[in-house]
């Protein structure tokens, strides 16, 4: 037999280099170039006119004419007539130099103070509670609070009316059955720290729900290998929420603080309702005051006033607020 040599397998034949593709032509003529498809263009700001338009006509047009109201002599024969004089900042001064203004300014700050406190801990606590529910019972407690918060606010303060209602108040019926026989007829109301109390409670009663799902599903973005193992190093729960929890979600609480001092600041419904301000001053805070100033007085130049102040403090707590968070991040 004859003798082959080795077989060799054959170099297999190198592939064809594709041709590369034309460029497709431009479809804006030969001096453009390829159409964009990102979107830019006039078409997205014309969608958006009508909006932003809309936005700052009922925005913007009330706050310049609010100014403008505020620096001229505005009564009711001037809302009549229309020919008001400009006095300047004649209103402010006046405002200014009225004791009670001031005494109204620090009730504000007590009764936003206390509510924004008892609201953040509160619906941290809520949101703790819930996160460690089953299914069965996180569902019922996040039903229930979306009811309370679905609620319209007068129907939530005709409900307290009639909870602390001298005659037919449960609050009453209940104390006095527990032995509590000076609280028969008590006419809550009437009393200026318990009016004063009341409100915070419905305040309170009517913000926790939405800052307690805000922050529930905050805390379902928290890793739990990151608790499991602080509490592995030997942290108690409480040390686990301050080192671990609270610094991932500090911007969920600034935000839910900011909405809170923004709300308790505009909570004038419930004590219009409620109490009109009374008993005495002792539950006007500058919302209702610039109403009572307004229309008790017909003084709508004064108590426009009072409503940029209002705005003014407003906005420079947020600021103060915003500036010292901002502080503390940059310093970590």
């Amino acid at each position: 037999m004859p003798v082959t040599g080795p077989r060799t397998a054959p170099t297999p034949a190198p592939a064809p280099v594709p041709a590369a593709r034309p460029a497709p032509p431009s479809e804006g003529g030969a001096g453009r170039g390829p159409r964009r498809r990102d979107g830019s263009g006039w078409w997205p700001y014309l969608l958006i006119a009508p909006t932003v338009a809309g936005a700052a006509f009922l925005l913007l047009y009330p706050l310049l004419r609010g100014l403008v109201i505020s620096t001229q002599e505005f009564g009711l024969r001037e809302l009549i007539n229309g020919d008001a004089e400009f006095v300047g900042l004649d209103n402010y001064r006046t405002l200014l130099e009225d004791p009670r203004f001031w005494e109204v300014v620090r009730r504000t700050f007590l009764f936003m103070a206390v509510n924004v406190v008892l609201i953040v801990v509160l619906a941290t606590l809520v949101a703790l509670l819930i996160s460690r529910l089953g299914r069965f019972g996180r569902t019922a407690v996040l039903s229930g609070l979306v009811l309370a918060w679905g609620m319209p606010v007068i129907a939530a303060t005709t409900v307290f009316q009639w909870l602390f209602h001298s005659e037919y108040g449960v609050v009453n019926w209940g104390l006095t059955r527990l032995g509590f026989e000076s609280f028969d007829r008590y006419v809550w109301l009437a009393n200026g720290p318990a009016a004063f109390a009341i409100l915070v409670v419905l305040v309170v009663w009517q913000s926790v729900p939405f800052a307690a799902v805000t922050l529930y599903a905050a805390l379902t973005t928290v890793p739990r290998e990151l608790n499991e193992a602080a509490r592995l190093d030997g942290a108690s729960g409480f040390q686990a929420f301050r080192s671990v929890t609270f610094p991932m979600l500090r911007p969920v609480f600034m935000l839910v603080i900011c909405l809170e001092v923004i709300w308790t600041f505009r909570a004038f419904v419930q004590i219009w309702v409620l109490t009109q301000g009374g008993p005495g001053d002792a539950t006007t805070i500058l919302p209702v005051y610039a109403v009572q100033t307004a229309l008790a007085a017909q003084r709508y130049d004064l108590g426009t006033a009072a409503s940029v102040i209002t705005v003014t403090l407003m906005s420079g707590v947020l600021v103060v607020y915003f500036r010292q968070l901002y502080k503390q991040e940059a310093e970590q």
